[in-house]
């Protein structure tokens, strides 16, 4: 049997007394008779900090957006040109034709005008909410106070637009001008602005998913189980975009799925989902349900990983004070409701 280790009673001592001796923690050498031995902790403030490396982003002449803008100028010029000449013959014809003719160019430019604008602002907004996600990542790093105020006002202005987060931005602006560290102001935002979000946001994906889940689980054919998921995946990330303050068009939803496939490629996101159905549906839930439920129920999962990969791309800032949604939560309510279908 091992003695029991004695516990040494309370001892004080000076720090100048030749008999103290100050260690490193990694020092394995013992102490004489009579030496008191010091360890000093490490300082948090001076352990290192983890930070995103980003890698530089690709300088030099490209050649494919030459070609592309040019290729774009000219059937621009002869889309121009035949315009005008058909113009041209209405008027030859008949004035009234003419002018008919020009009025309708006229709209048509107006349109491609707002079109072009409203995409325009689109993309601008899809890159000022990544950049400020990055923003507010930087601060929790650096803690820096005047960037935190910043960020929070630039949080403040995209919420604007947003009546059910009047209340929490007045909550916020009030803590404004407190003594607040910027970390912490950074959490403290993210409680305000984006908790009530993010209650809306797993709820839009818990209804996609079950939305796909009874879809897929009763559509005869494949090809239909396609076109609905790809059609409700668009769909719940363009919600998704709109809910967190962005306002994609048609190219910014193009961009935005980019970016959420590449987020699932970074993060391992599909291998994280294939091995949690295979726990799902591996425990007897499969016996369970019939072939076509259990497709439902895989399809439905899936476009749950989505969704996660969504929030995390199209949501201002980084989870820091809130849990991120769990896949595992919402497989729970997806199979929950499966199995009152199933019934």
């Amino acid at each position: 049997m091992s003695e029991r280790t004695r516990h040494r009673r309370p001892q004080t001592f000076r720090l100048d007394d030749p008999d103290v001796v100050v260690v490193d923690a990694d020092d394995a050498a013992r102490p004489g008779r009579g030496t008191i031995q010091i360890t000093p902790e490490a300082d948090p403030a001076q352990l290192p900090v983890p930070v995103d490396v980003v890698l530089p982003a690709r300088r030099g002449f490209r050649w494919g957006t030459l070609f592309w803008g040019s290729v774009a100028g000219l059937v621009l010029l002869g889309l121009g040109l035949g315009v005008t000449r058909l113009i041209e013959d209405l008027f030859v014809r008949s004035e009234a034709l003419g002018y008919v003719g020009a009025g309708l160019a006229g709209a048509a430019a107006i349109a491609l005008a707002a079109v072009i604008g409203r995409e325009t602002y689109g993309l601008v907004r899809l890159a000022t909410i990544e950049k400020l996600h990055q923003r507010a990542a930087a601060v929790l790093l650096s803690d820096d106070r005047a960037e935190s105020r910043e960020v929070v006002a630039e949080l403040l202005r995209i919420a604007h637009a947003n009546p059910r987060l009047a209340r929490p931005r007045a909550e916020l602006a009030g803590h404004a001008d407190d003594i607040i560290d910027g970390a912490d102001m950074i959490k403290l935002a993210e409680r305000e602005l984006m908790a009530p979000l993010d209650v809306e946001a797993r709820r839009l994906v818990s209804v996609a998913a079950q939305r796909v889940s009874v879809v897929t689980a009763v559509s005869p054919r494949a090809l239909i189980d396609v076109l609905f998921v790809f059609v409700a995946s668009l769909r719940m990330i363009r919600q998704l975009a709109r809910l967190y303050g962005g306002r994609p068009g048609a190219l910014g939803m193009i961009s935005l799925l980019r970016h959420v496939i590449a987020h699932l490629a970074i993060t391992g996101g599909m291998a994280a989902s294939d091995s949690l159905i295979q726990q799902v549906l591996g425990h007897g839930i499969a016996a369970k349900l019939s072939q076509r439920l259990g497709e439902g129920v895989l399809n439905g999962l899936l476009t749950a990983r989505l969704g996660l990969a969504a929030i995390d791309v199209t949501r201002p800032m980084p989870f820091a004070a809130l849990p991120r949604p769990a896949l595992a939560d919402l497989a729970k309510d997806l199979l929950r409701k499966q199995e009152e279908d199933g019934k």
